[in-house]
């Protein structure tokens, strides 16, 4: 939300955020990963706290971020009660003919840009951290 109470578009880092997918999700979080190539690692994950609304392709690339259509946070609002601190917006390829229209509200956002490893790697350096479902041979 800006400075005027509006949902403004969401604003990534600097950096190829081009494939993106779904690492994890449950009841109190959502986390979307992206990267050039999400095959071997990604760089940046938006971890969403308490997601109350979430209508999004599992996996999907080249997304266009923008604000909320006025419909859209009636949307949210009206299963929220009130408008939702983090309402995200964006229009996306998901494998389809047509482009989708993608929105998620969440109590609280995070950017979160390191290294995760999507495999086992024995030597991997302490910046990076692994993916939830990568764990070491024989486990």
């Amino acid at each position: 939300m800006d400075a005027e109470g509006t949902h403004a578009a969401l604003r990534l880092p600097e950096g190829s955020w081009w494939d993106w997918d779904v690492v994890a999700w449950d009841g109190g979080q959502l986390r979307l990963a992206a990267g050039h190539d999400l095959a071997h690692h990604h760089g940046l994950e938006l971890v969403f706290g308490d997601p109350i609304f979430v209508a999004c392709a599992a996996g999907f690339h080249d997304p266009v971020f923008r604000s909320p259509s006025p419909d859209e946070l009636l949307k949210v609002t009206s299963r929220f009660g009130e408008k939702p601190p983090v309402v995200v917006a964006f229009e996306t390829d998901a494998g389809g003919q047509e482009l989708v229209s993608c929105l998620i509200a969440a109590e609280r956002l995070d950017i979160v840009q390191e290294s995760v490893l999507r495999y086992w790697r024995a030597d991997a350096s302490p910046d990076q951290r692994f993916a939830p479902w990568v764990t070491p041979p024989g486990q």
